[in-house]
């Protein structure tokens, strides 16, 4: 009879702990999932960035990225993940001569399917990208285009590595037919490097370089950043930021940057 209230009395003494590393586990995968483009999570990132030195009058941008990440299951092997990037952007002496532009940018949105079981230890997803001109004045290649887009990423022992990458072209104008604008034809690489922590915090760097066809010209951000998977009340949000620094911009272009990362998360 001791021994068994012993036995007891250490289990409920243990329980918290044991609550704690499932919570600190279940966290820690959820953060992971995060680093995965492809995940089968419903998850809404807000990123906040700031662009300084453009120009030869060192003008500044401001953009917030609003991207919903929304899983559809297909069938019982596949999922089509739709990815939506909408910014929103403030711009100042960008240009010489330029005035301060505010307003949203065009939409990027990418319909990804993918097999629900990775393929030989890869994560594998393809499908086409939508350049949607949601953009206002100023700020709008205003045009429709689109092009293909493909993942390919590993996860192992916290680390997540692999390449997102999509290709679009123009192929009509938006608005006024009678109005000249430059064709679309951009090609968009993403190599990213994560690890996470079993305390559900996540260091990372990428890169988002972008080729412009057209003008023959590379933009290469390269982004560091820490972020950690935090809970108030049941709702889930992983917050961090970092240090962009360009290793190669168009004509003027900025120098240096910061991020803020903000991601709300609806795990079913």
């Amino acid at each position: 009879m001791k021994k068994r209230l012993l036995i007891a009395l250490a289990a409920v003494a243990l329980a918290p702990a044991s609550l704690a590393q499932a919570q600190e586990h279940s966290d820690a995968a959820l953060a992971e999932q995060l680093a995965n483009p492809v995940a089968n999570l419903i998850s809404v990132p807000l990123q906040w960035n700031y662009d300084c030195c453009i120009g030869p009058s060192d003008g500044a941008r401001y953009t917030l990225n609003i991207q919903p990440v929304i899983p559809l299951s297909l069938t019982s092997d596949w999922n089509l993940i739709v990815r939506t990037i909408l910014p929103v952007v403030d711009q100042n002496r960008t240009v010489p001569g330029g005035k301060a532009v505010w307003g949203a940018g065009d939409t990027t949105q990418s319909f990804f399917f993918s097999p629900k079981r990775p393929v030989r230890g890869w994560i594998l997803a393809a499908g086409p990208a939508i350049l949607w001109p949601t953009g206002s004045s100023g700020l709008s290649a205003d045009k429709w285009g689109a092009g293909p887009t493909v993942l390919g990423l590993r996860q192992e022992h916290g680390f997540t590595y692999g390449v997102l990458a999509n290709h679009i072209w123009s192929f009509a104008d938006a608005g006024d037919a009678g109005a000249r604008r430059s064709q679309v034809n951009q090609t968009f690489v993403q190599p990213f490097l994560t690890w996470t922590s079993p305390s559900s915090t996540t260091l990372g760097v990428n890169s988002e370089a972008s080729y412009d066809w057209k003008a023959d010209e590379w933009t290469i951000p390269v982004n560091f950043t820490a972020t950690h998977l935090y809970k108030f009340g049941k709702q889930r949000v992983q917050l961090g930021g970092g240090l962009r620094v360009y290793a190669a911009s168009n004509g003027g272009g900025p120098d240096w940057g910061l991020r803020f990362i903000s991601t709300f998360l609806f795990p079913e």
